[in-house]
């Protein structure tokens, strides 16, 4: 008995830990997303539901990183779940307030969001002129999204026609391996083409230096 008694003693001499059995709740739990985990998520719209599949364990730490540390990408990501009301009660207003706070942040996942909300009218009233200037500040931080939105709108006859150029030289050189997406592209490659003077469209077509 005394042996038994004296083991755990003669381990910590040794620097030998015994470690605690591990718990179900603590095999369970689900570690907070980093910066560049967040911010694919959000490039693949599934941020929404990759808090959901984690049963919203998350939310007080999502919270406290949009509120407190304001990092963008939490920001971003507590705005669309109060405004969709996913683990969290509906506030639509809190919601739009943060959405605004990262784009002003400069993070291009925002200002194409909230450019595409001012165009649709999703959560507020439709505002072209703001539209083009959040998806203009997206499109020119390489948000493909942004720049096929810009370009749509540029197409319908929205927008300043200096911008022409500018539009189609990011399409133009804009990637993507989505067949559908690259269609669209050439839609509106197209449509911008018969918007300008043919060396204009040449100009445009030059590599980026």
């Amino acid at each position: 008995m005394k042996t038994v008694m004296l083991l755990p003693a003669v381990l910590l001499l040794l620097g030998i830990v015994i470690a605690p059995p591990i718990t179900a709740q603590q095999v369970d739990a689900v570690q907070l997303y980093t910066q560049d985990e967040l911010l694919d998520l959000i490039k693949t719209n599934s941020h929404l539901r990759k808090v959901r599949a984690d049963d919203c364990q998350l939310v007080q730490d999502i919270e406290a990183r949009a509120d407190i540390m304001q990092l963008p990408a939490y920001q971003f990501l507590y705005g669309d779940m109060l405004a969709y009301a996913v683990c969290v009660p509906r506030n639509v207003e809190r919601g739009w307030d943060l959405m605004l706070q990262a784009a002003a942040q400069g993070l291009p996942e925002a200002l194409e969001q909230v450019g595409r909300y001012y165009h649709i009218g999703r959560f507020v009233q439709v505002d072209i002129d703001k539209a083009l200037v959040y998806l203009h500040e997206a499109a020119a931080m390489g948000n493909l999204n942004a720049q096929l939105r810009y370009a749509q709108l540029l197409a319908d006859g929205y927008g300043s026609p200096v911008d022409y150029e500018q539009s189609y030289r990011w399409l133009h050189h804009a990637i993507s391996a989505d067949a559908n997406t690259h269609a669209r592209i050439q839609q509106l490659l197209q449509q911008l083409a018969k918007k300008m003077p043919e060396r204009v469209v040449a100009n445009a077509r030059r590599p980026v230096k």
